[in-house]
């Protein structure tokens, strides 16, 4: 692919200017329109998984084309434009316009803006599910994306008030993991009727151990607020409570960890 290729020197770039929203506001695509991909890791996963990619931004000095600033012997950035090619248009930016941009401490020389997902097929019934019900921080969310795909479930809903699924800090948690999943998000609790499998819940006070629970399946896993949990009117809804056994004594588990546990289980029993 010969993409054309354009240099960012001003910061006023009406491009700039959009990665700086999304950037600030993890909700900001869904106004927008648009994805940022920060890092070769999560540009080369959408690419391996058929995304088209439109806009790739890449520093100067990771560039090796015209514009750009790439030392010859550098292998990483040789690497970098050879993947920043495979977009329909590349924009070298200017190695000190990336700090305006960027939440990475060590700011990565690559990134993409690709287009927001559209509402898709909705909640799919009858297949493996994690619910998600208010989780709020990001790394969270985005791990629990990355286990289930690992995992076998196909399927991720979250309730309203759960962290932006497609926000740039869930995406680096996720790790390619998006685009290997039915994503519904601002679902509201009603709209779980239409899953048609049986919610199963983790709680502290719940009906049966993990291990001996008579877990159904398919089944939806339901995880909850990080601090308040399972809400009542969720729980309300399902079918079984287990608890995780922690003979360590820890009060509670991540949320993530919890998730991954569930999830492994339930995929333990379809091979034994």
């Amino acid at each position: 692919m010969n993409p054309s290729v354009s240099l960012i020197t001003s910061k006023d770039n009406p491009v700039l200017q959009k990665l700086r929203k999304l950037a600030a506001d993890p909700g900001a695509y869904r106004k927008l329109g648009q994805l940022w991909l920060e890092g070769d890791h999560l540009l080369s996963a959408a690419l391996e998984r058929g995304q088209a990619v439109g806009t790739v931004l890449v520093a100067q000095s990771a560039w090796t084309g015209g514009e750009g600033g790439a030392a010859p012997d550098d292998l990483q950035a040789a690497r970098l434009s050879v993947m920043a090619r495979q977009g329909e248009r590349v924009l070298v930016v200017a190695d000190a316009l990336w700090k305006q941009f960027t939440s990475l401490e060590s700011p990565a020389r690559i990134g993409a803006l690709l287009e927001a997902p559209g509402p898709g097929v909705g909640v799919r019934a009858g297949v493996a599910t994690v619910v998600l019900d208010r989780l709020q921080d990001a790394g969270n969310v985005g791990t629990i994306l990355r286990s289930a795909s690992a995992l076998g479930v196909r399927q991720v809903v979250a309730l309203k008030g759960t962290a932006a699924l497609w926000s740039p800090k869930v995406l680096r948690a996720g790790m390619g993991a998006h685009w290997g999943l039915n994503l519904v998000e601002q679902v509201g609790v009603d709209d779980l009727d239409r899953l048609g499998v049986p919610l199963v819940a983790t709680s502290s006070h719940a009906d049966h151990e993990l291990p001996v629970a008579p877990l159904p399946s398919p089944c939806a896993w339901v995880m909850g607020h990080e601090g308040q949990g399972v809400s009542a009117e969720v729980l309300s809804r399902c079918a079984m409570t287990v608890g995780i056994p922690q003979p360590g004594g820890e009060e509670s588990l991540n949320v993530s960890v919890a998730a991954a546990i569930c999830m492994y289980e339930s995929l333990r029993r379809l091979h034994t």
